[in-house]
């Protein structure tokens, strides 16, 4: 795998970029319809920043699709 510019967010960081409350992002991560974060540091987790935009991305095209129909 090549190594990117890659940046990490914390859970609170995921929530206001995503307007998501930490309990909705647990459910929607433990269901698969939400990135899951990574370990870090022992028990320190974090999420990939551009996996967190194209789940943003995903949901602004679905958002679309809707419209047009």
């Amino acid at each position: 795998m090549e190594l990117k510019d890659y940046s990490l967010l914390t859970f609170n960081q995921v929530c206001r970029r995503t307007s998501l409350s930490r309990t909705t992002l647990w459910r929607l991560t433990r269901t698969g319809r939400f990135p899951s974060p990574i370990n870090i540091a022992g028990i320190r987790k974090a999420f990939v920043a551009q996996e967190v935009d194209d789940w943003i991305v995903a949901r602004m095209s679905e958002r679309d699709i809707d419209v047009q129909h």
